[in-house]
């Protein structure tokens, strides 16, 4: 058996530790979910600063591409449109003669000298459909004796008409011969018909060839990174050419695409870029978040330890024998040799049990109801002293280690218990109620560490009206809770008082403001409803409704005990807008509260 009883208390210490430490996770949750969510949010800011500024590096090299596109075009419709070297096509027929030899070395020199005139042309090619010849600035001239060959060359002038057309190198042509085999190229080429003003032309051919190195010189200065490519496509979809790195061609998951468009031409620029290079930088302070996170759970779990082991088990100890004393068990002993405050407690304690028992054993049981009540009495005395001494000799010890906030949150806490228990009074003054009140704000100013400031704005008139004890530390209660918990700086709460006549009456108004984020409408109609639904119900309703309500505890008790006082004339009334805050104000006629007052008298 004891062994069972040893195995449960061991049980519910560990579960005690185990829900101190869910409460330290608890309150580091928040700061984890703002720490990732930020995070990630620079990796966004990130990923769209890369993207725009990509985009613009994408549009002006389509711009060059358009002008260079523009420029090959104006320099192709100038050599299809040269009357003179038409002429010379023209003239020329099937039979290749010596003087076709001359024509078409005066038209290789011509389209030498448009091919020098820009940098972005690598070979201008004109196919003679009469001859079957190439001529062309790269090789010079070579017949086409192939009829497949001379059969596309001829489709390709006929289709296009006045028009122009690209074709990639890669192009098939034949079934074992592409166009850049065909025409000596290894990129991009531009082709038209010859003799463009012309209706009877012959199928004479135009094509002018890029050069490659050239075009890729205008997308190397893009790119962002070594593992980065950039590719240039047509409208279809093909590859015109492509630099950097061109080890993968389908695009994963990894890897950020980012496209552009010409509105000129139809071609596209895409580029890929690894995403891990992006964030390179974020991964290292993700790195250091984890670390962050994961030596925050370590302090929460000692540090719950630590509390349980000097605060908690103490105090469990102790529950357990007022547990057996309140069941009537008078051999009650608690073992601790602890010197500090709880030490201390437990002490009492062992000899208020003994002192107990002495008393229980050594009277008659006719006396036990007589000295029961006067042990109620005694109680009632020495429990308030007993208190006051304890905190005060928490706040010396806490002075002594220098814990200056631990010692001021004790002092203003003995300060608001020994007002509260003041002589059994019920009734404050207006300004009697502010200095207790102000004893409970500043132990919740530590708590937040002075996240929000406070200001009292009471009327000099007010300062001498009686009140109800504890009636606005409620309200101010919720207005530091919903109010003030989100702010980490410049929260302030307002606590101000007068005197105003409404209708023929005169009424003390005290209101608490604060500039927390307010609430919804819903939620502010909610509020008011519950108020307006509880002012209509008769008293006796509005205690048996306490084991049905859910929310609103405060506010219902602070409602509750002004009908009860001050009567139906007293009222509550909400003002609330969402991201300005909240004011909460209470009307009680003034010749109530001296009534109570001369009745407490």
């Amino acid at each position: 058996m004891n062994n069972l009883f040893r195995k449960v208390r061991e049980k519910f210490s560990q579960n005690i530790q185990a829900r101190l430490t869910g409460y330290f996770l608890l309150i580091l949750l928040p700061l984890v979910m703002i720490s990732l969510f930020a995070l990630e949010r620079s990796r966004d800011i990130l990923y769209e600063q890369a993207v725009e500024r990509t985009e613009m590096a994408l549009a002006s090299a389509l711009n060059h591409f358009d002008l260079v596109l523009q420029n090959v075009e104006e320099i192709s419709t100038l050599i299809a449109a040269d009357s003179a070297m038409n002429e010379l096509l023209n003239k020329n027929d099937p039979d290749f003669s010596p003087k076709s030899i001359v024509d078409f070395s005066v038209i290789l020199g011509q389209l030498a000298n448009s091919v020098s005139v820009n940098r972005y042309v690598s070979q201008i090619s004109i196919y003679h459909q009469a001859s079957n010849v190439l001529i062309s600035t790269n090789f010079g001239g070579r017949k086409l004796e192939s009829e497949p060959q001379q059969e596309w060359l001829v489709e390709a002038a006929r289709k296009n008409g006045t028009g122009i057309s690209y074709v990639m190198a890669d192009h098939p042509v034949t079934d074992d011969l592409t166009f850049g085999k065909m025409s000596g190229t290894d990129t991009i080429s531009l082709i038209r018909s010859m003799d463009l003003y012309n209706s009877e032309r012959q199928s004479n051919l135009l094509i002018v060839s890029f050069n490659k190195t050239k075009l890729q010189n205008i997308l190397k200065p893009l790119l962002p990174t070594e593992n980065s490519r950039i590719s240039l496509l047509n409208e279809k979809g093909d590859v015109i050419l492509e630099t950097g790195s061109t080890g993968q061609a389908e695009l994963s998951e990894d890897e950020m695409l980012v496209t552009k468009d010409s509105d000129y031409s139809l071609w596209r620029l895409a580029l890929v870029q690894p995403k891990k290079e992006l964030y390179e930088e974020t991964d290292q302070l993700r790195l250091y978040t984890f670390t962050i996170i994961a030596i925050s759970i370590v302090l929460a779990i000692i540090i719950s330890w630590v509390i349980y082991s000097g605060i908690a088990a103490p105090i469990l100890k102790l529950s357990r024998g007022m547990k057996k004393l309140s069941h009537g068990e008078l051999n009650v002993y608690i073992e601790d040799k602890r010197k500090d405050e709880l030490g201390f407690l437990i002490l009492s304690f062992n000899r208020m049990v003994t002192d107990q028992k002495h008393l229980i054993e050594n009277h008659y049981e006719q006396q036990l109801r007589l000295k029961t009540t006067e042990l109620k009495f005694l109680q009632s005395q020495i429990n308030p002293h007993f208190l006051y001494n304890t905190l005060d000799s928490i706040y010396w010890t806490a002075k002594n280690y220098e814990a200056e906030e631990i010692s001021e949150m004790v002092m203003n806490l003995s300060k608001f218990f020994r007002l509260s228990l003041n002589k059994g009074r019920q009734v404050f003054s207006i300004a009697e109620s502010i200095v207790h009140l102000h004893y409970y704000i500043r132990i919740q100013q530590l708590r937040f560490l002075d996240h929000f400031t406070v200001e009292y704005r009471i009327d000099e008139k007010s300062k001498s009206i009686p009140i109800l004890k504890l009636l606005l530390q409620p309200l101010v209660e919720n207005a530091i809770i919903h109010g003030m918990e989100g702010k980490s700086s410049g929260g302030v709460l307002i606590i101000s008082s007068s005197i105003e006549q409404i209708g023929q009456k005169d009424y003390v108004n005290i209101s608490v403001q604060d500039n927390g984020p307010g609430m919804t409408k819903e939620r502010l109609e909610y509020i008011r409803g519950e108020l307006m639904r509880m002012g209509s119900s008769n008293f006796p309703s509005l205690s048996q409704e306490e084991e049905y309500i859910k929310d609103l505890f405060g506010l219902r008790n602070v409602f509750t005990r002004m009908r009860l006082y001050y009567g139906e004339e007293s009222d509550m009334t909400i003002e609330s807008t969402s991201g300005i805050g909240t004011i909460v104000t209470i009307y009680i006629p003034l010749e109530r509260c001296e009534m109570e007052w001369e009745g407490t008298a």
